[in-house]
């Protein structure tokens, strides 16, 4: 059976005073349990080496709670495809060992017969965790009649949460007036003023909403006379997500913090592009109403937090390191066919910390360092020069599960290639990727392209890669393009193999950019200037497996570039991986 999979987003549980986590979106829903005709001894060579994934079938996506990360997810344990979903639930330290508990959550009461879908978790006072989730009470109108419940821990002493209860008393939020076949993802709750506050995502006709709702005990919720944001012509809003960020430093900022000088980020999943979005501006806590800064786009042709495959994401406050975190998921791009007969489907990514860039415009993101306690067999280069045509391999690692780190300098900006003004009559949500797939790697330029090869093959039949291109505008200012191109990541002609991309916003004065990619098997994060743009691909190459994926250095364009440093490190797998 063809299988369209429910994107699911989980969200992060904190352990503060307004903590929040969570779990998902969706499409077409399959209640009857599905069989998996994956078996074990099925090759695995695009199964990750350190990204979270389940042993076998269907992953969708992700707390903090004394001491333990939590990570629940949407999990089919019947087959690689949606459907008999439950929550399942790991517990970490670092958020790279993940050691799995019993289920947290499935569907057996009338308020959530049908399904348990997205929510989010808050820490009430007295450390109590609480998760807000929404439940599907009858499959029509479809995808189902969606209502908000709650759900406590039985042995709030247990650091591990291993049982959940549902109180009778719910639902706790009925929609009224919305469309109740569009009206879910409850967020984390933030305090002000007396009452705890929450937003559901939602839309009316073709305005995405998200709907706020005001509670003095957490369990009678009132709906607001008027939204927390809406904007016309996005369609449905899935997985909202609203945090505050300091304005100066990264560290971050528990849910509930205030201040004449406190930016908020708004983000929201739009089903319609299957892309997420996000702005930056100032909420009202008298009005609760979010206002974005004049210069953040709202829409479409927005910010993003990855420019590449990456969905149903949610933040949350880490208190152990005061730091916001934020959690993505990564769909397969393979056939549903390909899914059953590997046996899995999805991956969750690296964790990466998020903060304020300092021009206020945007959000960075870094993979969290923990991360780097499985890197191996390090290897360095320094002042290797990089001429038109050149493909240099960097030996020494297993490219096929690697973390690099580069850093490329040139000498002047005169030969960049004019920016087409043809090009601006596409549409700026796109533009980027259109660009990227018209020129890609094999079309010389002038300032670029240059980059990694990952996951190639020894013959270039086969890679993935990942680069940087200067453009020059009439007014002589500069557009660098950042690209994560599969279209020539496999010889398989049956998977999607898009040309992700996206504009890094960078001052090229010290005529340099660097950037980090983390390779493992058929996922490739990347990370440009710092974390100013990131884009994943997920990839299944057929040449370029294992122990023949290769990783090279090469420029194509007409200006010699400096490799001014490059480590490279072979990566091992988590002692623990559920």
């Amino acid at each position: 059976m063809w299988v369209f999979p429910l994107i699911v987003c989980l969200f992060p549980l904190l352990s503060n005073t307004n903590g929040g986590g969570g779990v998902m979106a969706f499409h077409k829903v399959y209640l009857n349990y599905q069989t998996s005709s994956g078996t074990n001894d099925v090759k695995q060579v695009y199964r990750t080496g350190y990204h979270f994934q389940p042993k076998q079938n269907w992953i969708n996506a992700p707390m903090y709670y004394k001491g333990f990360y939590h990570l629940f997810y949407q999990y089919n344990p019947k087959g690689a495809v949606w459907g008999n979903i439950v929550w399942a639930h790991s517990v970490s330290k670092d958020m790279i060992n993940w050691i799995p508990l019993e289920p947290a959550i499935v569907p057996s009461k009338p308020f959530d017969k049908y399904g348990c879908w997205s929510g989010s978790a808050t820490i009430l006072p007295g450390n109590k965790p609480v998760i807000l989730y929404t439940g599907i009470i009858n499959n029509k109108p479809a995808p189902g009649y969606q209502v908000q419940n709650y759900a406590i821990p039985a042995n709030y002493s247990d650091p591990l949460l291993r049982e959940w209860i549902k109180p009778d008393d719910n639902p706790i939020v009925k929609p009224t007036s919305e469309n109740v076949s569009s009206f879910r993802d409850p967020t984390t709750a933030w305090f002000n003023n007396g009452h705890w506050k929450m937003i559901v995502g939602s839309k009316y006709k073709q305005r995405g909403i998200v709907y706020l709702y005001r509670s003095r005990d957490f369990r009678k919720w009132t709906k607001a006379k008027h939204t927390l944001h809406d904007k016309p012509d996005t369609g449905m809003w899935e997985c909202p997500d609203f945090f505050p960020v300091s304005p100066r430093g990264s560290k971050g900022l528990e849910t509930s913090v205030l201040g004449r000088k406190i930016k908020h980020v708004f983000k929201v999943s739009l089903d319609l592009t299957r892309f997420e979005y996000y702005t930056i501006g100032t909420y009202n806590p008298i009005t609760d109403k979010y206002y974005p800064d004049k210069n953040s786009v709202d829409g479409w042709a927005g910010l993003r937090y990855d420019y590449g495959n990456f969905y149903a994401s949610k933040t949350f406050f880490d208190p152990a390191q005061n730091r916001r975190i934020l959690w993505g998921w990564a769909n397969e791009s393979s056939t549903s066919f390909e899914d059953v007969t590997k046996g899995w489907a999805g991956i969750q990514l690296i964790p990466r910390k998020v903060w304020l860039d300092p021009s206020g415009k945007q959000l960075l993101q870094w993979p969290i360092r923990e991360l780097e306690k499985l890197r191996c067999d390090r290897v360095h280069l320094s002042s290797k020069k990089l001429n038109m045509g050149d493909v240099v391999e960097v030996k020494g690692i297993t490219a096929a599960q690697a973390d690099v780190e580069v850093v490329f300098k040139f000498s002047n900006l005169d030969e960049a290639e004019t920016f087409d003004s043809k090009w601006s009559e596409l549409p700026s949500e796109n533009l980027a990727m259109e660009i990227c797939g018209m020129k890609g790697t094999t079309k010389e330029g002038g300032l670029g392209p240059f980059g990694l090869l990952t996951l190639a093959s020894s013959n270039l039949q086969e890679y993935t890669p990942v680069f940087f291109r200067v453009f020059k505008t009439l007014d002589k200012k500069y557009k660098v393009l950042m690209c994560s191109d599969a279209k020539p990541s496999s010889l398989n002609q049956n998977e999607y193999k898009p040309s992700f991309a996206g504009f890094v916003d960078v001052d090229l004065a010290e005529k340099k950019l660097s950037l980090r990619s983390l390779i493992d098997h058929s996922v490739v994060e990347s990370f440009g200037e710092g974390g100013k743009t990131v884009i994943t691909s997920r990839v299944y190459p057929t040449l370029a497996v294992g122990g023949d994926a290769h990783l090279y250095l090469f420029n194509n364009g007409t200006q010699t570039i400096i490799v001014e440093k490059l480590n490279a490190w072979s990566m091992n797998k988590p002692q623990f991986m559920n």
